[in-house]
């Protein structure tokens, strides 16, 4: 069912004609349903009742004709069993003919049994009584009125036989009587069932269209939700959250270290944490490595944690993306007063430095002393013109270039400027024409960051192990990518969640800022910069492209 069309089709089945007050067709079959079960039971029992009692109560009068009719009516019954199920011939004909059967049969055997003493002429009451839920009360007191005149014309021909009292017709007035009493109420009690029905099916619709309404917006939701139970397996799970994990669909039961490993153990640290801690710095990447995912957990047990745990995944690029010209502007004010208000005061100060190391008569502790003044100039002139550079980020002009031949360019400009043997520094490729859309320059400025941390902080002391860049495409989203693989002493699990945070080195004689400038110059560009640890050592630092087919057509 789609949201915004009419209930469901079930209770919105016209009412037959036949029924009065709107009664339910399925209620009326299980009624004519439970009538046949009836016509099966009684003609069992009487024929236990005629084998076990002695003196007999029934079939003493005529027992061929108790048998041959407690034998058809069975056979009737038992046939009625498919008609029933199929609801054919129409449920008024098959009522009728079912009664007038019923008053048929209970009269031949009740005439077999001696006559209204023998009670089962009473037998008639239920069928009847069963015919005022299925038929209008005009024709439920017509059946009452052919049953009583069956019985009364079966008591004539058992007097007239002189099987019986003439006192007995009083006993087929009495149950007459109460088939017309039967009869008419039933007719309220009947309306009532059928109004209650009603309203039952109707809170069932509600109720399902209430569901179907929760599920749409659950699953058209902007934001990226899933329910995981105590067990880790994915019990509800929405299109946006599916995408962002999968790529695809995800099926409610699912184990969620299938979809997303790093989800999985994001969890379990939250869970190890108390259920009172959130990952503030901790996130993931999509299936397509567009963008990088903040989970939030929320335990749904009311009390404390455990239970089932609601997961909100929020997309940090989109963010990124709100708060980028803000930030930029803002940067561009910082920049603009560091250049006027501290890069010329430093640059005299290291200038005055080395006028004055050049002086003859300076002993060696004075000579050191300037050295660190011009080194640490040096610094601060570094984080300046990183600032100035990523405050003119918003200047991005994209352009397609094929990636390994521009690469090839780049590592033979980087060799020669660090003096690196092509052994050391070399690209594999598993594509061999690799078109991306991005800025060049700032490319060129994140490669040459990344190549000259892997030089200085990605290879053990006193070793020889090389640097090597790889180009390819991810396997799931088919998005171009680059990697710089290093064999260094690698990061540590405590500083790899920080390594993009502005001013951060593990290392010394950094500033804190290359990655960082990486990243955002990825951004800037609709790539994602990550970092993982490479398997037997090292470091993995990997850039994932925007599709450019795709960048175009947003």
């Amino acid at each position: 069912m789609k949201i915004g069309e009419p209930p469901l089709a079930q209770p919105q089945a016209e009412p037959s004609p036949a029924l009065p007050w709107g009664s339910s067709e399925e209620l009326a079959w299980r009624v004519l349903a439970l009538v046949n079960l009836f016509r099966l039971l009684i003609p069992l029992l009487l024929m236990v009742l005629y084998w076990t009692l002695n003196p007999r109560l029934v079939g003493q009068a005529s027992a061929q004709l108790f048998f041959f009719t407690s034998i058809a009516y069975f056979l009737f019954a038992a046939l009625s069993i498919p008609t029933l199920r199929r609801r054919w011939p129409d449920r008024l004909v098959q009522t009728a003919f079912n009664v007038s059967i019923d008053v048929l049969a209970i009269s031949l055997l009740t005439y077999s049994s001696g006559g209204m003493n023998s009670g089962l002429g009473a037998l008639l009451v239920l069928p009847i009584g069963a015919a005022s839920f299925v038929v209008g009360q005009r024709l439920a007191l017509l059946f009452a009125a052919v049953a009583a005149l069956a019985l009364l014309l079966q008591q004539a021909f058992t007097t007239l036989a002189a099987r019986s009292d003439p006192a007995d017709f009083a006993s087929a007035g009495i149950v007459g009587a109460l088939m017309f009493i039967v009869t008419l109420g039933v007719g309220p009690l009947a309306r009532s069932l059928r109004e209650s029905e009603e309203r039952v099916r109707q809170r069932e619709v509600d109720v399902a269209n209430l569901a179907e309404l929760n599920q749409f917006i659950v699953q058209h939701l902007r934001e990226s939700i899933l329910v995981v139970d105590d067990h880790d397996m994915i019990r509800l799970i929405n299109e946006s959250a599916a995408s962002m994990l999968n790529g695809s669909e995800v099926a409610a039961g699912t184990p969620l270290g299938e979809v997303s490993p790093r989800l999985l153990y994001l969890l379990d640290t939250w869970r190890r944490h108390s259920y009172d801690w959130q990952l503030s710095s901790l996130s993931l990447l999509t299936s397509d490595g567009s963008s990088l995912v903040q989970p939030h957990f929320v335990s749904l047990r009311s009390s404390g944690g455990g239970g089932p745990t609601l997961i909100f995944l929020e997309d940090t690029t989109l963010i990124a993306e709100r708060v980028q010209q803000s930030k930029l502007a803002a940067l561009g004010r910082l920049s603009a007063s560091i250049a006027h208000e501290i890069r010329n005061p430093v640059g005299a100060m290291s200038h005055a430095a080395q006028l004055l190391a050049e002086a003859p008569q300076l002993t060696a502790q004075e000579r050191r002393l300037t050295d660190i003044i011009t080194k640490n100039g040096e610094r601060i002139s570094l984080i300046i013109n990183n600032v100035l550079q990523l405050s003119r980020r918003d200047s991005t002009r994209q352009e397609r270039i094929e990636l390994n031949g521009w690469l090839e360019d780049f590592i033979g400009e980087f060799r020669q400027t660090s003096q690196v043997d092509a052994s050391k520094l070399y690209i594999t490729t598993s594509a061999p024409e690799l078109e991306v859309r991005i800025d060049p320059s700032h490319l060129h400025q994140l490669m040459w960051n990344l190549c000259e941390n892997a030089l200085k902080y990605g290879r053990k002391f006193d070793s020889n192990d090389a640097i090597e860049i790889r180009t390819g495409r991810m396997p799931t989203s088919e998005r171009p990518m680059l990697e710089v693989l290093d064999r260094g002493p690698g990061i540590t699990a405590t500083d790899a969640e920080r390594i993009f945070e502005p001013f951060f080195t593990a290392g010394k004689g950094g500033t804190g800022l290359g990655l960082f400038i990486a990243r955002e110059l990825a951004q800037c560009n609709r790539a994602v910069l990550i970092y993982e640890p490479r398997s037997g050592g090292g470091s993995i630092f990997r850039l994932v492209f925007a599709d450019p087919q795709r960048w175009e057509t947003q």
